[in-house]
């Protein structure tokens, strides 16, 4: 970075200091109201929820959407217990607290977990979205998948009166050498309400230029971003049928594709080298399709009536999905013997799905109580074959039956005591199928095996208990019990097996148990969580890299994680507002005492943020993100790391945003990595499947425009 360049920024963030001083005589608070809906599947107030749950709102979405439309960055910044940001379009190694997240679509499950991809988070463009919840630690409410927690994107509901029509443009642009990095996004929003009939339609597009590191070169292109474009539209009909009955019908359609005319010069992380692209040569063909979602789309029918009998609720869900995510092509798919010299996968999945929701309240004696009881059905058929033909993962068609109950009781004014269980049964049946032979190189190729299909069929119970005590606004404390039950990343198994029968593969499912203390604040403009956690399981997956064939094998064995979170928000006026957040986990193979690697254990991370309003018209803030040291393996014979195990060095990055608003129009600005800092995201540093993945964060970038509301 220039002297130049880093002296200009650092002016900017010196001039702010000043500014931050003579606000400190202002200390009126303000109140703001914490409810969620994804915690027990019923809206209430956190202070009655035993759990750790992180709240996303509409302005700290809009102000992350000023500098980056990428939800990896803006969960990163504000959950605790994510793990950083990839700086790419894959979540994979992105954990919730060291274990799979579940991430929904207003309750809509969009995980593969049959053949998890690590691309659930990034399925609709954010300016749908009205705000995050996030469930932090396993939980049995939502069923598989939820080892970690929930990621649940609530999306925009119908404004009131005449339609309120919104149309924003904005460019993006290299900082660092603008050269072929400029792209656009486009987004038209309609809602408002006509009568009974409430309504949210919105369509929008993104088109990046090429991405540029902090040294002006194109990070490697697999899961990149360059030269990429999104599309997304939404809409949504709610129906007011009468006092008490409503009808709501919505759909998203997700696409994405990197057409790059670029190829990628690889790098060594051991050695300290990116892997960057560049341009083809005259007469060089890009190889592969274009990578990214080739049409992914929701579809979700809502019933709900407020008294369907005597105090109580219900509301029925039904919905269709399809998935169809194609992979980058990789040299690691190669078979000479048929004539492959790589290949490139899609994972399909399509699901069908209802789930029905009843709430009952009742007073037994001198005690409030809620009952919340229903049942999930799913059905999904998930395969992973290459574009090529091949078939690397057969179809899975796996049936699923969830029935809950779960239960809240209002003990007196202070004390909230919640129970509840999950039984859960699930199908999946796989036809006969032979793995493929896959070649490194023409000396490390892997056995094909001929593998008889079968049923696999799981059952559990899973049981949560929780107990919030409110003594005081300064001092809530809560603990809590809650065990989620997650089958294995069946696909994966299935595609490395090494034996002739399914029945043979180790493919049993997990129940995770989750231990969990802590406790909430609120002191006049301070408000406070803190938590600590704990959870285990029998058999836990990690991977280890199998020598003779060059493939990364499934490795099940009991795992252990622990840690604790902290974050604070301090209203120090109207104007200035200060947040910060920490989170630390750690994890072992208890089997073989050992620490987890990086596809489950993040390094330690510090964020926070600044915010300036001094009236309705301007806003300003600061975001810093701080990833801590994390080194828990030792080197191989040559000095190189494998699997997940690389050493994490620490890194920062702000990044700053800003926005006007002048009558109807409102004009924006923010910058990614304000300083542009130099370095390789965590994920970066401790993965060695391959040089795809060592790649350096964004250099600095602009992204500004203008919304005008009609």
């Amino acid at each position: 970075m220039s002297g130049s360049y880093k002296m200009t920024h650092l002016a900017v963030l010196l001039a702010l200091n000043p500014i931050v001083a003579q606000a400190n005589s202002s200390t009126e608070a303000q109140n703001i109201e914490r409810i969620t809906v994804t915690g027990s599947r019923i809206v209430e107030s956190l202070d009655e929820v035993p759990a750790s749950i992180t709240l996303i709102d509409q302005q700290t979405i809009n102000e992350n959407l000023q500098v980056s439309s990428e939800l990896q960055n803006l969960l990163a910044v504000a959950v605790p217990g994510m793990a950083p940001g990839t700086g790419s379009t894959s979540n994979f190694g992105q954990t919730l607290r060291g274990r799979n997240v579940l991430v929904m679509i207003d309750g809509v499950p969009q995980d593969t977990p049959l053949r998890n991809g690590g691309l659930g988070i990034r399925t609709l463009d954010p300016a749908s979205i009205e705000r995050i919840e996030v469930v932090n630690g396993a939980t049995s409410i939502w069923g598989n998948g939820a080892a970690g927690g929930v990621i649940n994107y609530i999306t925009k509901k119908p404004g009131d009166g005449a339609a309120n029509v919104v149309l924003s443009q904005s460019i993006r642009s290299s900082l660092v050498k603008a050269e072929d990095s400029i792209g656009y996004r486009s987004v038209l929003s309609v809602n408002g309400n006509a009568g009974k009939l409430g309504y949210v339609a919105k369509l929008s597009q993104e088109k990046y230029g090429v991405q540029r590191d902090a040294d002006g070169d194109i990070p490697g292109l697999q899961y990149g971003l360059s030269d990429s474009r999104q599309r997304d539209a939404f809409v949504k009909l709610a129906y007011q049928l009468d006092d008490e009955q409503s009808l709501q019908f919505s759909y998203n359609y997700y696409d994405s594709d990197q057409d790059a005319k670029y190829r990628d010069v690889a790098g060594n992380i051991d050695l300290g080298e990116k892997t960057y692209a560049v341009p083809l040569a005259a007469g060089e063909v890009a190889q592969g399709a274009p990578q990214g979602p080739e049409g992914n789309y929701n579809l979700m029918l809502k019933y709900q009536h407020n008294e369907v009998f005597s105090n109580t609720d219900l509301v029925v869900d039904a919905y269709r999905q399809k998935i169809d995510n194609v992979f980058f092509w990789s040299a690691t798919l190669a078979n000479p013997e048929q004539g492959f010299d790589g290949g490139q996968s899609a994972i399909l999945s399509e699901k069908d799905g209802l789930r029905a929701v009843l709430t009952s309240a009742a007073t037994l004696g001198q005690v409030d109580a809620t009952f919340i009881y229903g049942v999930d059905v799913l059905q999904d058929v998930t395969s992973q074959p290459l574009l090529d033909g091949r078939i690397w993962v057969p179809e899975m068609d796996m049936g699923s039956l969830g029935l809950f109950v779960q239960s809240k009781w209002a003990l007196g004014d202070d004390w909230t005591l919640k129970a509840g269980a999950r039984r859960e049964s699930i199908s999946v049946k796989v036809a006969d199928y032979d793995t493929l032979r896959l070649c490194r190189n023409a000396q490390t190729c892997s056995t094909p095996m001929a593998v008889i299909g079968g049923k696999i069929d799981y059952d559990a119970t899973t049981y949560n208990l929780g107990l919030r005590y409110r003594w005081s606004d300064a001092f809530s404390p809560f603990i809590s019990y809650s065990e989620g039950f997650e089958v294995p990343d069946l696909g994966l198994l299935l595609r490395t097996a090494t034996v002739n029968d399914i029945s043979l593969v180790q493919s049993e499912a997990s129940v995770v148990k989750n231990y969990e203390a802590g406790f909430s604040s609120q002191l006049d403009a301070l408000y406070l969580n803190v938590a600590i956690y704990r959870s285990e399981s029998e058999l836990g997956t990690g991977s280890q890299l199998d020598s003779a064939t060059g493939i990364y094998r499934p490795v099940r064995s009991p795992q252990k994680i622990w840690g604790y979170e902290a974050s604070a928000e301090y209203r120090l006026s109207d104007a200035w507002q200060f947040s910060a957040a920490y989170g630390h986990a750690e994890g072992k193979d208890t089997e073989n005492d050992v620490y987890l690697g990086a596809r489950q254990i993040s390094a330690p991370k510090l964020t926070s943020s600044v915010r300036y309003r001094p009236g309705a018209d301007l806003s300003v803030s600061l975001y810093w993100l701080h990833v801590f040291n994390r080194d828990r393996f030792s080197p191989n014979a040559d000095g190189f790391y494998s699997g997940d195990q690389g050493p994490v060095n620490s890194y920062d990055v702000l990044n700053l945003s800003a926005n006007y608003q002048l009558n109807k129009w409102q004009l924006f600005a923010g910058i990614e990595n304000l300083l542009n800092e130099d370095y390789f995201p965590a994920r970066s540093q401790s993965f060695r499947y391959g040089t795809g993945y060592s790649v350096k964060g964004l250099g600095a970038t602009l992204n500004m425009g203008v919304s005008y509301r009609f």
